[in-house]
């Protein structure tokens, strides 16, 4: 089974170089970045690594275009500042092969901070609300087509896909965890940043609209 890593980007940088090394280094089949545009350098660094292809901006609309624009059995969702576990596609094709249809992995941030200690913690439970993409989520072409890929929704789609591919078939929660940018915290202070999470999550949950739930988490 071949595997492809997907990684969507939108001014990356500063942390492009760190996440492809960090991928190739594991010898995947095929890398895809998906770049929205970006008005740095991201496209050119990452194009010594992977293959570049441009699309919309949109994690949802990247990520599909990604899905569509690769080749493996496998699909691998990255965010471009997070970086994988050792053996990280070892353990994805393992689980694979073992009956898996998608999984995720824990998740550990880039900055000590209890707060953050404590959302780390947390990913350790095997549950669906909480399967957000710095994650990694991980599944078969077979059960992202069924699925319907990323849903048109700018924020939580993540979410809503692996609900989805739960549904479908065996999802496996994989322990070791990928560790992530934590410069969003950072840049506005942890306990207001995961403040504002909960409460954009919980209103989401309530069925609030998510394009505008986007629009404040963009300008937060």
């Amino acid at each position: 089974m071949q595997i492809s890593v997907i990684i969507p980007t939108l001014n990356e940088a500063d942390n492009i170089d760190q996440t492809l090394l960090n991928v190739v280094n594991q010898k995947p089949d095929e890398v895809v970045v998906v770049d929205a545009d970006s008005s740095d350098e991201t496209a050119e660094l990452a194009a010594r690594y992977a293959r570049v292809i441009n699309s919309q901006p949109g994690r949802s609309i990247q990520m599909n275009a990604g899905a569509q624009n690769s080749s493996g059995d496998i699909l691998v969702f990255l965010h471009g500042d997070s970086l994988l576990p050792p053996n990280a596609l070892e353990l994805i094709k393992s689980s694979i092969l073992s009956g898996a249809s998608a999984g995720i992995f824990r998740l550990r941030f880039d900055y000590k901070h209890p707060l953050l200690a404590f959302s780390a913690l947390c990913t350790r439970v095997p549950a669906m609300n909480i399967c957000f993409g710095d994650r990694c989520i991980f599944c078969t072409r077979d059960a992202f087509d069924q699925a319907g890929g990323f849903p048109a929704i700018p924020i939580f789609e993540d979410v809503e896909l692996a609900k989805k591919l739960a549904s479908q078939g065996k999802f496996v929660f994989l322990n070791t965890a990928v560790v992530t940018s934590s410069r969003r915290y950072r840049s506005h202070g942890v306990w207001r940043q995961q403040w504002s999470n909960l409460k954009l999550w919980t209103r989401y949950r309530l069925g609030q609209d998510p394009h505008q739930l986007a629009k404040e988490y963009r300008y937060d």
